[in-house]
């Protein structure tokens, strides 16, 4: 294959251009600069590139940014602008693309945190449901329906999370060591003002929540008394009914906060 000339104005020199640009950006120390562009004008770029994406990320994850110090956080962010090969080229979805470096390229180093992947995928649950086109207004569900008889609805914008470290309390002050005995269990969810809010919940109610999830997938759509009587199954409660009490009062709330958006019919009777 021909080697372009750098007097071409052809594609292949464009190509050829734009990727000898873009490798120097992302790993100068290793990829030489351009020849044909001053290094004061290529300066501009390299601090220009980083210094937005190093801004964007630690807004993304300000607890896991405030777990290092300034020189291990540009390394971090460094070796992922160099490293890792982002799927879209959505700004917004720069932070997803981050987690997805923690996830699957980075290996462990020994000098990092055991709850780094948990706590990095707690703060882009926050910022992937800011922006998540899903709108609650959308979904059929009866505001007035029987949350025992009928099925409830969940919100799709209300994510169940477990895990093995309390994530919501990490900070500088509270880094926790080990790995607690029990997990932990929260709720994320959107309102329809569009306000992120979690909870912590408890493993019953993620047990209902998961019955929940399952709903919409079902062809029989079953009741709240239905899932009710599963969970209490689950737990080992004798009474099948035990829990309707307690659990219609639980998704009561759920409906004030957006969480349960109402009920649609089932398909199995009034169990």
């Amino acid at each position: 294959m021909k080697k372009p000339s750098p007097h071409d104005d052809t594609p292949e020199r464009l190509h050829t251009m734009q990727m000898a640009f873009a490798g120097h950006l992302r790993n100068p120390e290793a990829v030489p600069a351009p020849t044909d562009v001053e290094d004061r004008r290529m300066e501009v770029y390299r601090g220009l590139f980083f210094r937005n994406i190093r801004s964007f990320i630690a807004g993304s994850y300000p607890v896991l940014r405030s777990l290092y110090d300034d020189d291990d956080w540009d390394q971090l962010i460094r070796n992922f602008y160099n490293e890792h090969r982002c799927q879209t080229p959505m700004f917004p979805e720069l932070s997803r693309e981050f987690l997805r470096y923690l996830q699957e390229s980075r290996q462990q180093h020994e000098d990092e945190y055991s709850f780094m992947l948990e706590l990095a995928h707690y703060e882009w649950v926050e910022h992937a449901l800011k922006i998540e086109v899903t709108e609650i207004d959308s979904v059929e569900a009866d505001p007035e329906g029987n949350l025992l008889d009928e099925s409830p609805v969940l919100s799709p914008l209300a994510w169940p999370l477990s895990y093995n470290y309390p994530v919501q309390l990490i900070c500088k002050d509270f880094i926790p060591t080990e790995t607690p005995e029990e997990p932990t269990h929260l709720l994320v969810y959107r309102r329809r003002d569009d306000r992120v809010r979690f909870m912590k919940i408890n493993a019953v109610s993620r047990l209902l929540l998961d019955q929940l999830l399952a709903s919409p997938g079902s062809s029989e759509h079953p009741s709240g008394r239905s899932m009710l009587r599963t969970v209490a199954k689950a737990i080992g409660r004798q009474d099948p009914n035990d829990l309707n009490a307690v659990g219609e009062q639980l998704m009561a709330s759920w409906m004030e906060k957006d969480i349960i958006l109402g009920t649609r019919k089932n398909r199995t009777g009034n169990d």
